[in-house]
């Protein structure tokens, strides 16, 4: 299949139909985990699972299962301001994986997915893992408001976990503030020089609940774990890396609870199944996989919560609950928690090459799931899709009409997202961790030559990374094995064209 360029917008106006929804906007719950697998959901597993996840398999079960949803990129940065913007990333500089104080990424001037939504009448919260940025350039003032952020590109209500758990600042953001920050201890953050007298990693690892494994998480120890980057101070603020995902959990049910009268939108970014793992002890040496697999179980437990919330206040049959993942799976990274060794047989990005990074179907094919009693019947879903197309979606869902030049990456494929149609998208594209680019179309998938390792050694992971020009047909040969590039040049040109077409924005 080859589709002018031009076509694009016309197929994605021509895909979706609003009849038959209520008048009453529904709630919209987007859950966003963290290195989430295709395979580590068991209703993604084939066979006799390894692990069992009960609450999000009662999502499958209950509403949509896609089997070909992809994420932007093969790294959490980009997916989020992808997912967020409806652009990709690799339009905008900086939007790599972003140090713990960057500034704010996503322009406070664009269209967003919660400034849509909050223009539409929705209360807005995110909870959880945000990782694009904070303040003005230059970065955040910790120890004052801490802004811009979430509030100004459209979100009411925040609750942060600055950038990631491995990363410091170590403690939460609720709306321009640090939580329980004491004014007599000012935080100091650091990702070029040591600042303060905390321990390090690398000089008392005799403190550490944890090992490092590289030389990156040999920095700042919080709570018996070192960080990447810096920190002093603000003691009174540290998060418990055992309680977190407790508290942000709770966060997000109590947003529920206090908007539950009118529309909300909760985008709720959990920190599991990234690591440091250190689940709650409630989870540990419960799943039989080491401490990836405890974390799942526990990330497993925040789904049921919110599912149990939803049904407690009467909101299950309004609201369209949404969950996927950032990007694929990755093991062992950072520290060493033994996961590798535990794996005793499952795997994370079912049956993909690759995973977190790659240029392979592991690193951006994700698990996606669809719940709306009434308004999504339970099946699976084929179709190719993209969470670029979340933001023009769910603009048509809610009434909202976009401009021409806002969101333009984001496609109109509400009757797709619903299960209404099984219409492929007529392109994916996936970013890999040194930008290199691919394109699926039609079950064909081509990769740009590109430098780097072949294998990425702090995860262990392969990363698709070749000199030369990749093509792989995806219907026969799902596991990415067999480069057929040379045989078929005609769809190497094809898909090489239509790629560099996108990039030029025609």
């Amino acid at each position: 299949m080859s589709i002018p360029i031009c076509q694009y917008a016309l197929w994605s106006l021509l895909l979706v139909s609003t009849a038959g929804f209520p008048q009453q906007k529904p709630n919209i719950v987007l859950i966003y985990a963290d290195d989430l697998g295709y395979g580590d959901l068991s209703c993604y597993q084939s066979g006799s699972p390894k692990i069992k996840t009960p609450n999000m398999d009662r999502l499958a079960a209950q509403g949509l299962r896609f089997t070909n949803a992809h994420t932007s990129s093969a790294t959490c940065t980009p997916s989020r301001f992808s997912m967020l913007t409806g652009t990709y990333a690799w339009r905008k500089t900086g939007t790599g994986i972003a140090p713990g104080d960057a500034a704010l990424l996503i322009p406070t001037d664009k269209v967003t997915l919660p400034g849509m939504l909050k223009k539409a009448g929705y209360a807005t919260g995110v909870v959880g893992k945000w990782h694009l940025g904070l303040g003005p350039e230059g970065g955040p003032n910790w120890n004052a408001d801490i802004k811009p952020g979430p509030l100004e590109i459209g979100f009411t209500y925040s609750f942060l976990v600055p950038a990631t758990g491995d990363r410091v600042p170590c403690v939460y953001v609720e709306n321009h503030r640090i939580v329980g920050l004491d004014s007599k201890d000012p935080i100091q953050v650091s990702y070029k020089d040591p600042v303060g007298n905390l321990p390090t990693g690398r000089k008392n690892p005799e403190l550490l609940k944890q090992k490092f494994a590289d030389g990156q998480h040999d920095q700042t120890i919080i709570n018996g774990v070192s960080r990447i980057g810096y920190m002093s101070g603000g003691k009174s603020a540290w998060w418990v890396d055992e309680e977190m995902a407790d508290v942000l959990t709770g966060k997000a049910n109590r947003f529920m609870e206090q908007n539950k009268a009118n529309p909300f939108f909760l985008y709720f970014a959990t920190h599991d199944i990234h690591a440091p793992r250190m689940p709650n002890s409630r989870f540990v040496g419960k799943s039989g996989l080491g401490a990836r697999g405890d974390a799942l179980l526990q990330l497993d437990w925040c789904m049921g919560e919110i599912l149990k919330t939803l049904d407690r206040l009467g909101l299950t049959k309004n609201t369209l609950v949404i969950l996927s993942s950032d990007n694929g799976p990755v093991v062992e990274e950072g520290y060493v928690d033994q996961s590798t060794a535990q794996l005793n047989g499952h795997t994370p990005a079912g049956p993909f090459r690759g995973g977190k990074y790659s240029t392979f179907e592991g690193g951006t094919r994700v698990p996606m799931l669809v719940r709306w009693p009434g308004y999504v019947k339970p099946a699976t879903s084929k179709a190719l899709f993209s969470q670029l197309d979340l933001l023009a979606s769910l603009a048509s869902l809610t009434g909202q009409k976009m401009a021409s030049d806002e969101a333009t990456d984001s496609f109109n494929t509400l009757d797709v997202l619903l299960g209404k149609k099984q219409t492929n998208r007529p392109f994916v594209i996936e970013q890999a961790l040194n930008g290199a680019l691919s394109i699926v179309s039609d079950n064909w998938k081509y990769i740009e030559a590109s430098n780097g390792a072949r294998i990425l050694k702090n995860a262990n992971m392969e990363s698709g990374y070749a000199p030369t020009l990749q093509l792989y047909d995806l219907n026969r040969d799902l596991s990415e094995q067999t480069n057929v590039a040379e045989t078929n040049p005609a769809k190497v040109a094809e898909l090489q064209k239509m790629l560099e077409g996108i990039k030029q924005g025609k």
